[in-house]
């Protein structure tokens, strides 16, 4: 791998976990904390507005921005532009104080955010060759670790409540973001496969590979939101502080395994076999924590099911740019396979209204599991897993 490659991953890496950070301590911690104190007890109906519209805001902004960088060119501006009015949309949403405020404030937030995160990742695309991609996604994984420590920093005692916290974040942000800006052009032939050699198939395998990646991001979706929950209806006690260094130590775990066997799958080839086997150890996982009620019963079936679907994921994002329909259309279609990433927000609450009240979680874990299980097997009908040979293309604006 050329200097150039290496120093573009860091720095990409880097620029990811800014994007990370943009999102996980705003909308994990200081969001809520903000819409508690404006709200009180009518804070659940707030959250979810601001849950469901920033939801289409997301779902919007990464598919028209990402095709806006394919249409106008550069990445680079677009990522630029879209960072600086990240952290300007954060004034928006620490002065707003009504319900519509909030939620449009929010609205915007995601939008412009999006702006930040689709020309993003259509500029790895762009730059990655496919014998590279397996480490691409190992990288991927750095962000929610780094995310989480973020909100650990923002939160701290030594920061104060309510504008400090959002400009430690700001600051973070602008720190990991920044200089990816500084990277150099990309060489006088940009790598990436010529349309001619695109299989057939392509489109088929894409849309099942966003179906695949859709009931996994489904399932995260649900436990993320009710993973308290669950936990608290164990027969031993547990505290979220519990919860807490459960989940941070299965994101440690993680990353440095995704980074190995994202490179594994460079060196030897083929990729599904890894996205198979983490859909099903995800499976298992959601299976042991269904079957007992015990502490140690769930958090090793929870921390199975949080490593095994952090591999998935990363090493799927990495996956679904080399199966990309399109090379003049990378923006858009990465665009399209976010929406797994936004879908998931409304369909989660109301499948876990619609199976949990009156018969626990034992019936949920298990249709989640079967959602894994069907993930699984559409990786298995995927046609083209062959790493594409890089060929010279015309250069495009980075």
């Amino acid at each position: 791998m050329a200097d150039r490659d290496r120093r573009f991953l860091f720095l990409f890496a880097l620029a990811n976990a800014g994007g990370v950070v943009a999102y996980v301590p705003l909308l994990t911690l200081l969001l809520p904390e903000r819409i508690s104190v404006l709200a009180g007890d009518a804070r659940i109906e707030w959250l979810s507005a601001v849950a469901f519209f920033g939801a289409i805001g997301a779902s919007v902004g990464n598919v028209a921005f990402g095709w806006a960088s394919d249409i106008v060119g550069s990445r680079r501006a677009w990522f630029g532009a879209g960072t600086i009015l990240t952290i300007a949309s954060y004034v928006l949403v620490y002065v707003a104080d009504t319900r519509i405020e909030i939620v449009g404030a929010v609205f915007v937030y995601q939008l412009v955010l999006n702006m930040l995160l689709a020309p993003m990742m259509a500029w790895a695309a762009d730059r990655v060759p496919d014998r590279d991609k397996g480490l691409l996604g190992g990288l991927l994984a750095a962000g929610p670790p780094v995310g989480a420590m973020a909100g650990v920093l923002a939160t701290a005692p030594l920061v104060a409540a309510g504008w400090p916290q959002f400009v430690v974040v700001c600051l973070l942000v602008a720190m990991l973001t920044v200089p990816l800006l500084a990277i150099g052009p990309s060489s006088a032939q940009q790598l990436q496969a010529a349309p001619s050699q695109r299989p057939p198939t392509l489109r088929l395998d894409f849309a099942i590979i966003w179906a695949s990646r859709l009931m996994v991001q489904v399932a995260g979706a649900v436990l993320f939101v009710f993973l308290l929950y669950y936990f608290q209806s164990l027969t031993e006690p547990v505290t979220p502080s519990q919860v807490a260094r459960i989940s941070a130590l299965t994101l440690l775990v993680a990353f440095p395994l995704t980074l190995v066997l994202g490179r594994i799958s460079d060196r030897f080839g083929p990729r599904r076999p890894f996205l198979f086997g983490s859909a099903l150890a995800g499976a298992a996982g959601l299976a042991l924590m269904a079957s007992g009620d015990d502490l140690l019963h769930a958090a090793a079936g929870y921390a199975l099911f949080s490593c095994a679907t952090a591999i998935f994921l990363a090493l799927h994002s990495a996956y679904a740019m080399q199966l990309l329909p399109s090379p003049h259309r990378r923006g858009r279609d990465l665009g399209i396979m976010n929406l797994t990433n936004t879908l998931p927000a409304i369909i989660a609450p109301v499948l876990a209204l619609w199976l949990v009240p009156g018969r626990g979680f034992g019936l949920l874990l298990g249709v989640l599991a079967g959602a894994l299980l069907l993930a699984a097997i559409c990786v298995l009908f995927v046609q083209s897993d062959a790493q594409g040979t890089a060929v010279p293309a015309k250069e495009s604006a980075d």
